[in-house]
This record gives C-alpha cells, sequence and structure tokens, in this order.
C-alpha cells in the first residue's frame, strides 16, 4: 500500500471507529447506570412505603419478619398493589427497629437480633418515621440483574443500546467520507509537487503550482515556486552569460587568428603597430580570463582576502594619483573628499582599490570633458566606512540601472571600449560582498551618477 491518500484515509477511518466504539460503550455505561439508580430509587420508595403501611397499620413491628417470609408477595405500594417477589427484587434490605435492633434481613452476614451500634445507621440508611416518630431504619443494597425479556426495563435498555449502535455506524460512514475527502485535499497538492518536481527533472525549469492553503503545505508550494523561478532565472542567466563569454572571446581571437594567419602565410608583413595590436588583444583575452577567475572564486566563496586596518584617507589620495594623468587627458576634474579624524577601518586594500578603479574608469567613460569626479570617504550613521565615487556625467537610464551589476551588461553598447570585459561591475560587487558589504548605485540621465560601497565597521 503506497498511496498517502489511502493511507490517511484508513487512519481517520480507523480513528473515527475508535471513537465512536469508545463513545458508544461510555453511553452505554452511563445509561446503565442511571437506569440501575432509577430502578433502586423506585424500589427504595416502593419498599418505605409497604414498610410504613405495615407498621401504621400493626402499630408495630411485631411479626414483621413471619410475614415477610410467609408472605414473600406482601411488598405493596400505596394502595395495596403487588410488588415483584423478593427473590427477583433489585435490591436486599435489612430492617432495624428504633432501639437499633435487626428486625428482618435480606443481606448475607447479618442476623435478627443483633443490635447494631449508633454509628453505622448513619451509613446508607433510610428513616423510617411516622406521624413525626421515628420507628426504625431500613439499610438498602443493590443487586444487579438483567431484566426479563419484553419487559419495559428491557425495551428501554434494547432501544438505547441500538440509537448507540447506530450512531457508532453513522460516526463511521461519516469518518470514512471526510477522511477519504480531507486525505484527498492533503494529498493534491503533494501530487502537483511532485508533477512539477518531475517537469523540472526534464528541463521545464520555472513549473508553478496552485498555491491552495495557507498552512504548511501552502508555505511549501510558495517556497517551490520561487526556488522554480529562481532555478529559471539562473539558467538563464548562465545561457546568457556562455552566449556573451563565446561573444566576447570570439573578437579577440578572431582578430589574433586573422593577423596570425595572413603573417604566417606571407600575406602581411611583421610592423611595430600589428604587434602592438596582437599585444593589446592578448591582454584583453588574459584580462577576461582573470575576470572570470575572479568572479568564479567569488561565486565559490573562495575570494582570498587579506584583511587589516587601513588609512582610508591615504587609499583615496593614492587611488587620484593614480588617475590624474587619464583625468588631465579626459579633461575631468579628479579630486579626493575625506573625512577629517576618519578611524582605520579594516579590508583588503588591494581589492578595494581594484573596485575603486574600476568604479572611478567607468565614470571617466560616461563624463563629459569638462566634468568633474568626486571620490570620498564618511563614516555612516551605523558606524559603518562609505565610499562614494560620484560624477555629474549622462547618468544611467531607469531601465538600465536594474541591470547595472548584471554580467556582461551594456547600457549603451555603442560606448563601450573594445578592451572592457563587461564584468567590471560585477567584480566590484563580488568583491563588496565578499567584505560583507554592499554596493548600491544612484544616477539620474543627465545629472550623473553616484556609486556608493558600504562597509561594515567590523
Amino acid at each position: 500500500m503506497r498511496s498517502l491518500t489511502v493511507k490517511l484515509t484508513l487512519a481517520f477511518l480507523i480513528i473515527g471507529v475508535t471513537g465512536a466504539l469508545l463513545v458508544a460503550y461510555f453511553i452505554h455505561q452511563r445509561t446503565r447506570s442511571a437506569f440501575d439508580q432509577f430502578l433502586l430509587s423506585r424500589e427504595e420508595q416502593a419498599l418505605v412505603a409497604a414498610l410504613l403501611e405495615y407498621y401504621q397499620v400493626n402499630g408495630s413491628w411485631d411479626g414483621i419478619g413471619a410475614a415477610l417470609l410467609s408472605r414473600p408477595r406482601m411488598m405493596m405500594q400505596g394502595g395495596g398493589g403487588m410488588m415483584r417477589p423478593f427473590e427477583n427484587a433489585w435490591t436486599r434490605f435489612t430492617l432495624v427497629d428504633r432501639d437499633r435492633t435487626i428486625l428482618f434481613s435480606l443481606s448475607a452476614g447479618e442476623l435478627s437480633g443483633d443490635h447494631l451500634p449508633a454509628s453505622e445507621l448513619k451509613q446508607g440508611s433510610v428513616e423510617l418515621r411516622v406521624d413525626g416518630e421515628t420507628v426504625g431504619w431500613v439499610f438498602l443494597t443493590a443487586k444487579r440483574r438483567l431484566p426479563s425479556t419484553g419487559t419495559p426495563e428491557d425495551v428501554f435498555l434494547r432501544g438505547t443500546n441500538r440509537a448507540a449502535l447506530i450512531s457508532a455506524l453513522i460516526a463511521t460512514l461519516l469518518a470514512l467520507g471526510l477522511g477519504g475527502f480531507l486525505a484527498f485535499g492533503l494529498t493534491r497538492s503533494l501530487r502537483e509537487l511532485t508533477h512539477a518536481t518531475e517537469e523540472i527533472a526534464q528541463g521545464n525549469y520555472g513549473k508553478q503550482v496552485a498555491v491552495r492553503s495557507k498552512d504548511e503545505l501552502g508555505v511549501l508550494a510558495v517556497s517551490f515556486n520561487k526556488m522554480s523561478s529562481d532555478l529559471a532565472n539562473a539558467v538563464r542567466s548562465r545561457r546568457q552569460m556562455t552566449a556573451d563569454i563565446a561573444h566576447e572571446l570570439r573578437s579577440p581571437l578572431t582578430v589574433l587568428s586573422g593577423y596570425a594567419e595572413a603573417l604566417s602565410e606571407g600575406k602581411l608583413k611583421g610592423s611595430p603597430d600589428i604587434y602592438q595590436v596582437l599585444h593589446q588583444e592578448t591582454r584583453h583575452l588574459s584580462r577576461m580570463i582573470e575576470d572570470l577567475r575572479l568572479l568564479s572564486l567569488a561565486d565559490a566563496g573562495e575570494l582570498t582576502l587579506l584583511v587589516h586596518p587601513v588609512d582610508v584617507c591615504a587609499l583615496l589620495d593614492q587611488l587620484v594619483t593614480r588617475h590624474s594623468v587619464t583625468a588631465g587627458e579626459k579633461g575631468i576634474g579628479l579630486r579626493a573628499g575625506c573625512q577629517p579624524h576618519l578611524p582605520r577601518y579594516s579590508f583588503d586594500p588591494e581589492r578595494m582599490a581594484q573596485v575603486l578603479d574600476n568604479l572611478v574608469t567607468n565614470a571617466f567613460r560616461y563624463t563629459p570633458r569638462g566634468g568633474h569626479i568626486q571620490v570620498g570617504a564618511r563614516t555612516g550613521s551605523g558606524g559603518e566606512l562609505l565610499l562614494t565615487v560620484q560624477d555629474n556625467g549622462s547618468g544611467i537610464a531607469a531601465e538600465d540601472l536594474a541591470h547595472i551589476f548584471d554580467r556582461f551588461y551594456r547600457a549603451d553598447a555603442a560606448r563601450q571600449s573594445g578592451q572592457e570585459s563587461g564584468l567590471g561591475l560585477s567584480i566590484a560587487r563580488s568583491i563588496v560582498e565578499a567584505h560583507r558589504g554592499k554596493l548600491s548605485v544612484e544616477s539620474r540621465l543627465g545629472e550623473g551618477t553616484t556609486f556608493t560601497i558600504a562597509l561594515p565597521a567590523t
């Protein structure tokens, strides 16, 4: 039996049947106990009435024992009606006179003429009073018996038992129906999830399932849908990145292959210019391979960081010095602004310099002649280090801003340099995140762009 629906249905059925039988049993026991108590009370009333009638007629208890033994049908109701004989009665009793002397007993172990202590009269006895005067006591002891077939008692008990059994049967059928319905509903989502996982295993990524509830199965369905969507996006990104890598590698390889073939066949003579082109394309390939290696290390969490306290202001001064020649050639102002008395922060200075170099180079690309680039450092409200690279260039369009850190993404392909791999901002974000920091960007078309690096204080 492998079906979870069948297992759950049987489990609900067993629980329902067990519960119904237990309820029927307790109802039967409770009804029988209450019925016995009713009969005992009725017998008690009849017995007390008969004994009091005897005393009133005779004026004493004289002859009560002989009368009871010789006339076993003498237990009368008020009005002289006949009662059942003693041997079929529901009660056994002991009669005691006002002096606590046993006059008559149908209980084992008690003999007529014995004297009872006063303490025993309070335990289960019924006081017999005539004209306001105590004339004796009677002790009643229940003797359970099965009612005779066809008697009202038998009809009542059989009807009660039949009702309990019918109720148990109805409860069983309800448990079976509701159990099957609930089991089908519970396993429906599981069947859909199983089918969706099979679809994903066959390569149909992004498969979604219906969220039918807000319980644990609903949470599982939501998590599965998110996982499936993320997997589809990851596969799509991987395929796109593979295509982008192939495209980026094809250009320099085509140049190298063309020149190498022309030189080997003598169609082209070597010259410093040709060798310079070959050298540049080789460097381009080497840089792209290194960038891909760096990204793979970052993705695997294996990027090596040499972290130690760093003078942030000195780091920015070195950054400006490295790019001052380029800034002069492009006619762009480049300056650093550092918060006074900025404390030392711990990070890998070489990796962070690589990030800042990348951001400044990117700012050069989008800042026109006469513009300016400002790099800065300050402490944030939470004690974190904030490094900024701000330019007043052309800015980035809103539709491109969400993809600016995607690998090989180019907001304006016409303005990209052939020597760039398209991985610079992706590498910058990976390095910052390896420091447990965050790299964010704000930009407006025609007003400029600001990149912000937030590094934790510890």
